[in-house]
């Protein structure tokens, strides 16, 4: 492994951590930032959604962009933008500050989400660049996961501005590491960046993720809601007829013609729908339900996080040697036994009777992590590959938004008292294991690629 390489691979992780512990990390904040700011509940509400639609409505654009200006630039710009609005949120006096800071927070975090595959594809090759891809699938599997042990550590010892607060020296670290250590990438397409096409595909996907993450809390038949997502689906159309008029789109659809190219788009999409949701609910059920504090949920979701981080380096080693669709197969499944193990949960049940369940899915998400990247990346040329990052957390998620709606709507059909919670439970988890077993199905089928 070159310098170059181990600067890259270690700064490409590190953006990629701090970027989703700030998906999570608030959640267990918003009671103290209720009270400090005498926050409403919607204020609340945008703390959290602000961050996760921006994140999702941009992250193509600056895929694209990242191919034609230089990737190392758009992972230093994401990175001031990051910092900046970190400080902004962490000084807020006002909720409607801290919700417009979070909304800033998220474009940086797109920034630096979409170059992240396509940095570590342009120093890596053969298996060395399944170890890498296998790293950063573990750590983005782990940073999602220890958000609320973090967050708790940090709002338990200090205040919750410290989650806010702690990014500055990790961002500006990073910041002097991808200018003196990370090489550029090479000069991209010459064509101008599609800005009708980026605009309306932001809007697009700022609409209906903006639908997806309201619709249980605001209801199905809100005027707001049906707008939301009308008008988003509508302006995806827009995008579709732009695209396929000009003769240097944004995003060229007729890649999705390729199986191998929409199979690992889908996969992306349903394997987020079938774990990342359950962080939230399970994160309920412990505290609410069965009485642990922030820190000592955390803790109790830990093994996940183990298993997960000892399977994803040995997977991205793996995908150098089988087939990439045989690996995400075998992970999904792997998943959806997981989460079928976990249920049958009543109103007695333990923290405990999850734990095998937990063990089992982490191995799981630890071998789709490092072949969904490597998949995504492998099935578009090198210099096209900022493009392919964009598209794939792009997938990853709009399948989060679509997680907890879908899946938040199943749960909120039972009562709230612990044998309803564990009823709701339950039934996440089946949808979950059956969403899934499709995306097995689908990878099996369709993504028939090697690195």
């Amino acid at each position: 492994m070159t310098p170059a390489a181990r600067w890259t691979l270690v700064v490409v992780c590190a953006a990629t951590a701090i970027l989703l512990l700030d998906v999570t990390v608030v959640n267990v904040a918003l009671a103290r930032i209720e009270r400090d700011l005498d926050a409403s509940f919607d204020e609340l509400q945008w703390v959290i959604d602000a961050y996760a639609i921006a994140l999702a409505a941009v992250l193509l654009v600056f895929g694209s962009l990242a191919d034609r200006v230089g990737r190392r630039r758009v992972l230093v710009a994401g990175l001031v933008v990051f910092a900046g609005a970190s400080l902004a949120c962490a000084l807020a006096g006002d909720p409607v500050v801290l919700d417009v800071g979070r909304g800033v927070q998220g474009i940086g975090a797109a920034a630096m989400f979409a170059t992240s595959l396509a940095l570590l594809a342009q120093e890596f090759e053969g298996e060395r660049r399944g170890f890498a891809f296998g790293v950063w699938g573990a750590v983005s599997g782990a940073a999602i996961a220890l958000g609320p042990l973090v967050g708790g550590a940090l709002v338990d010892a200090l205040a919750w501005e410290w989650i806010f607060l702690v990014n500055l020296p990790i961002a500006a670290a990073l910041i002097v590491l991808t200018l003196t250590r990370v090489p550029e990438s090479k000069p991209g397409r010459p064509e101008p960046l599609d800005l009708p096409g980026a605009i309306t595909f932001a809007a697009a996907l700022l609409l209906l993720v903006l639908g997806l993450t309201r619709g249980n809390s605001e209801g199905w038949g809100d005027g707001l809601i049906v707008g939301a997502l009308a008008g988003g689906a509508g302006l995806l159309g827009v995008f579709v007829l732009l695209e396929l008029r000009r003769p240097a789109p944004m995003l060229d659809l007729r890649l999705f013609r390729d199986g191998a190219f929409a199979g690992t788009a889908a996969v992306a999409f349903l394997q987020s729908v079938a774990i990342y949701p359950l962080f939230l609910f399970m994160s309920l059920w412990l505290q609410d339900i069965l009485g642990y504090g922030p820190f000592e949920t955390g803790v109790r979701l830990l093994p996940f996080t183990l298993l997960l981080f000892a399977v994803a380096p040995l997977a991205g080693k793996l995908t150098a040697r089988r087939p990439l669709g045989e690996l995400l197969g075998a992970g999904l499944v792997l998943l959806a036994a997981g989460l079928l193990m976990m249920r049958g949960l009543d109103a007695g049940s333990e923290w405990k009777d999850t734990l095998p369940g937990l063990l089992v899915s982490g191995a799981g998400v630890g071998l789709i992590s490092p072949a969904l990247a490597a998949a995504m990346v492998s099935v578009l040329p090198v210099e096209r590959s900022g493009l392919a990052s964009g598209i794939n957390n792009t997938f990853r998620q709009t399948g989060i938004a679509a997680g907890i709606a879908g899946l938040g709507a199943v749960f909120q059909r039972h009562d709230p008292d612990a044998a309803g919670f564990a009823a709701g439970l339950n039934d996440v988890f089946l949808v979950a294991a059956i969403t899934a077993g499709v995306g097995a199905a689908t990878a099996f089928a369709l993504v028939r690629v090697r690195v």
